[in-house]
């Protein structure tokens, strides 16, 4: 099996590939690329994403051909994908961070600034906080309820299906931190930082 991990220019990613490296190790071929025959003909794909929504959006965007491949991977080709952070954010249709920038559009809904109750809450999110699950998704096999995951963001995914929505926490709202619709998934937490619980989630996506 083989599972790319692309590589769009988005910031360090360096701990996520040294983590799904360490999990893929004697269970699948890992390769990080942009190539776009190479994600065309990979079993599963991961999208990363650090820094804000624009500047990943436009990241992807400045690779010819990347944004189509990725959609005709998850929406024809109905292959896993696996969203982090902000690769989970441009799942959406529009973002809201510096200004409106269009998304994915794979799973409809916006991006928007965490409320922070008029500085009660200080934004980024940032550190470890706990996850409820809220409905069965793959990702989470024998990961307990109420598990700490590392969380980094100043903006949160709003979908329009609330039925994507697989866990959540609790800072200023119930904010989404992980989604699954058949083949999509995604974390707004970080795996690759949380982790023998988050080394376990990146190893149920790679068994799917």
């Amino acid at each position: 099996m083989n599972v790319t991990i692309v590589d769009y220019n988005s910031g360090n990613i360096s701990s996520v590939i040294n983590s799904f490296t360490e999990v893929a190790k004697g269970k699948v071929n890992l390769e990080v690329s942009s190539d776009l025959n190479k994600i065309k003909s990979s079993d599963k794909v991961v999208l990363p994403g650090q820094g804000s929504f624009k500047s990943c959006i436009d990241a992807l965007n400045s690779i010819n051909g990347l944004t189509d491949t990725l959609s005709e991977f998850v929406m024809i080709d109905k292959k896993p994908l696996f969203g982090i952070c902000v690769g989970l954010q441009m799942f959406a249709n529009v973002g809201y961070e510096e200004t409106e920038t269009k998304g994915l559009g794979w799973l409809p809904g916006k991006v928007s600034k965490i409320d922070n109750k008029n500085g009660k809450y200080k934004l980024p999110h940032i550190g470890w906080n706990q996850i409820s699950i809220v409905k069965d998704s793959k990702i989470f096999k024998d990961v307990e309820n109420n598990s700490h995951m590392y969380f980094v963001h100043s903006y949160e995914f709003i979908p329009e299906d609330k039925g994507v929505i697989s866990a959540i926490t609790d800072y200023s709202s119930n904010i989404v931190c992980s989604v699954e619709k058949e083949n999509i998934f995604g974390t707004q937490f970080h795996p690759e930082k949380s982790d023998k619980i988050g080394l376990k989630i990146i190893e149920n996506f790679i068994l799917i």
